[in-house]
């Protein structure tokens, strides 16, 4: 069985063709990454961001992290308020 991450918080790119996730790992820390799929492909979400292996504290961490390194993250989260 493998050990997987829980994601808490999803953010989609108008599209939906990226997205950021915010995760905690089963050691008690936590995470982001930024994903991308092409429609066309079928195979699924492929990570794009390498921000994966970095650890964070706390949820709040890493995605103030991920507002700070993802572009186009803060743009889509002022649109949704």
């Amino acid at each position: 069985m493998s050990i997987k991450n829980k994601v808490l918080k999803s953010v989609n790119l108008d599209g939906n063709l990226r997205c950021v996730d915010i995760f905690e790992r089963p050691d008690g820390s936590f995470g982001f990454e930024e994903y991308r799929r092409d429609v066309e492909d079928g195979k699924g979400w492929f990570a794009i961001g390498g921000h994966g292996d970095r650890n964070h504290p706390s949820v709040n961490a890493a995605f103030q992290e991920a507002r700070n390194k993802v572009p186009w993250l803060n743009g889509q989260l002022n649109r949704k308020r």
